[in-house]
């Protein structure tokens, strides 16, 4: 027999429960922990980190602090942490200074990414700066500490993600990268992809990101243990952007910067849709970026994204095989520790190209036998020789979630049975579910009927129906909370732990509001184009406010070299629609402004009475009409309810 529920009377994290530890249990004994090899790797090549482990801002708050993962240093993991994620856990704490070969340094740890650092005849390259200008500066620093100063005079950008670019300004001054003195390199497409992701989604995508995180949970044994990627990002700090100088376009493409010779493979749609993986023939060695790492990588992200595409994965993988497979003796990437020696170098880059493809074919082989997306994930399982490879293991993304990803990009959400084609949202349905069920304290007890017997996902599903039918139902939510904690302990995935436990603290405490996050820093905005700011004019619009508008302007940009852009503007129908380049004969107001005017407008930063009393907004014409427009534009709110209605 299981053991009973718990009365709910607290809101603090709860033990194990006898299912969860006998599912631990089971996962131990499955598993090959005789196999230290990653132990070794992780470790080797350690040359120092932080005392203490603890990166701060310039007004003193920290950022990250390393040392709240010292709870991980026993080799058994507590039965609230599935016994492989806690191995995993452990190995992505490692942090601090490390030589990979001669010439080569990453310093792992201090953020989400790794900061590889390449010596050159008389300065440093630089890949991946981090998400803020802050670690980056650490990791520098600390290089510097055991590594004789030289100037750095490139900085790649491997892929469009914040955390391996986010920190350029703690490691080079945009003024030098003007002056010609340092390079910044990256792949075709990068600086679009960059801005629109963090721009367009960034509200949404940031509180999502919250949950697969957790950087509001507590660190141990009961919370947060790991990001899967790294042991967690930073929070917090100054986020940065310098555009490339030099965009690389085609595989085969070299660059030699400071006596080092690159070698470029293009990787767009793989893990990022702006990435390329580096060949460095002098030091034979192979940079994956992110396409090969120590995990099973998300083909769908938890915060949310465009689906990658498993097939060009693998066969990007393939590619760098061929390309570049005899002539490599050490493979980084830009997450986790290195391999060395070729052939396992090789045999480590077939597994993970096995993965994908494995994960791309057999989800729509499934799907072409008839199985719906949810079917498909709960029936693939890989084969045994990649199944007990650590590196191809679930810490991030999972086999149930990326199956699921291979089914949305080919075949979308729906799965074709007419019922779910136009289903009840859950604020509408859930009440006639508590109804159908004999109400609430009759589903209650069914609930708590699956939680006795271990069964989690089916209480959960219950009580979500229950939590949005009477959100004030006390029991109900901590009782679901309880239930989403125990799936969290089971866990293989770091980011699924994650997710669960966020969900069981908002169910406790109720969503707090502990501030918003800015994506939209000056950086970021001075990248975007004018189309790209009017496009998130149009996102930001509330369109049933403005079904019944018909204004029409002019718009023109002046520039601070005299030149001007303009763009006719139309609201109609509740959009707003735009044409580069064209003017409309006949306006309620033309406007001039420059970008940065029409930036704090958009952004908050002012409003329209002030920019026209400093005259850095003219109007001719209607001046209510365009007052009208920015009136209409929606506010978000960081901190919306995702557990409860």
């Amino acid at each position: 027999m299981h053991k009973p529920a718990r009365s709910h009377t607290t809101g603090a994290p709860q033990p194990a429960t006898e299912a969860t530890e006998t599912a631990q249990r089971e996962i131990a004994a499955r598993l090959p922990f005789s196999d230290r090899r990653d132990v070794d790797d992780a470790a080797f090549g350690f040359i120092g980190t932080l005392q203490p482990p603890v990166i701060r801002r310039a007004d003193g708050r920290a950022m990250i602090d390393l040392s709240a993962y010292e709870f991980l240093q026993p080799d058994e993991a507590p039965a609230t942490v599935n016994p492989s994620l806690w191995r995993h856990a452990k190995l992505a704490a490692h942090h601090g200074l490390y030589r990979v070969i001669d010439r080569v340094y990453q310093v792992r740890g201090f953020d989400q990414a790794n900061m590889t650092v390449v010596e050159g005849d008389t300065g440093l390259i630089v890949i991946d700066p981090l998400i803020y200008a802050e670690t980056a500066r650490a990791a520098l620093d600390l290089y510097f500490e055991h590594r004789p100063h030289r100037p750095v005079v490139a900085v790649i950008y491997t892929h469009s993600h914040g955390d391996h670019f986010g920190g350029v300004k703690g490691v080079i001054d945009e003024a030098d990268v003007k002056a010609g003195r340092v390079a910044v390199i990256a792949p075709d497409g990068f600086l679009k992809e960059a801005v629109s992701e963090n721009i367009y989604a960034g509200n949404a995508m940031a509180r999502r990101a919250v949950y697969m995180y957790g950087p509001v949970l507590g660190r141990g044994p009961r919370g947060q243990v790991s990001a899967g990627l790294t042991a967690t990002p930073a929070h917090g700090g100054t986020f940065t952007l310098i555009p490339p100088t030099d965009t690389v376009h085609t595989t085969g493409e070299r660059r030699t910067v400071d006596g080092v010779e690159m070698v470029f493979q293009m990787a767009n749609g793989t893990e990022a849709p702006s990435e390329f993986m580096i060949h460095f023939p002098g030091l034979r060695m192979f940079c994956s970026a992110e396409d090969a790492v120590h995990t099973m990588h998300n083909i769908y992200t938890l915060r949310g994204a465009e689906v990658r595409d498993a097939a060009s994965w693998w066969k990007k993988l393939d590619e760098s095989i061929e390309l570049f497979g005899a002539d490599t003796d050490v493979i980084i990437a830009q997450h986790h520790w290195p391999r060395w020696g070729n052939a396992d170098v090789i045999t480590f880059l077939e597994q993970q190209r096995d993965l994908y493809k494995y994960l791309h074919d057999q989800s729509l082989r499934l799907a072409n036998h008839g199985q719906t997306m949810d079917e498909i994930a709960e029936e693939l399982r890989l084969p045994p020789a990649l199944e007990n490879e650590w590196h191809c293991r679930g810490f991030y993304g999972t086999v149930n979630h990326n199956a699921k990803a291979v089914y949305q990009r080919y075949l979308g959400w729906y799965d074709s049975h007419p019922a779910h084609l136009h289903p009840l949202p859950a604020q509408q349905s859930a009440p006639r579910y508590v109804e159908a069920m004999g109400g609430s304290e009759a589903l209650l007890a069914t609930a708590r009927a699956a939680v006795t017997g271990g069964e989690y996902r089916w209480a959960a599903e219950l009580l979500t129906h229950l939590v949005f039918a009477e959100p004030d139902h006390d029991e109900a939510r901590h009782l679901q909370a309880d239930v989403l904690e125990q799936l969290g302990y089971q866990s293989e995935s770091a980011v699924w732990r994650n997710e669960y436990l966020m969900g069981a603290l908002e169910l406790r405490q109720g969503v707090r509001d502990l501030g918003a996050v800015n994506l939209a820093t000056p950086d970021m905005l001075g990248a975007m184009t004018l189309d790209m700011l009017l496009d998130y004019a149009g996102i930001r619009l509330n369109g049933p406010r403005a079904w019944d508008r018909t204004d029409r302007f002019n718009w023109i940009f002046e520039e601070g070299d005299g030149t001007q852009t303009c763009f006719a503007v139309r609201l109609s129908n509740g959009t707003l629609v735009y044409t580069a380049d064209k003017t409309l004969p006949a306006v309620d107001a033309t406007v001039v402004w420059d970008r940065a005017a029409f930036q704090r407008l958009l952004f908050g930063g002012s409003d329209l009475v002030s920019e026209i009393a400093a005259g850095r907004v003219r109007i001719e014409g209607e001046e209510a009409k365009l007052a009208h427009l920015f009136d209409l534009l929606d506010d978000f709110p960081f901190w919306f309810p995702i557990v409860t209605p």
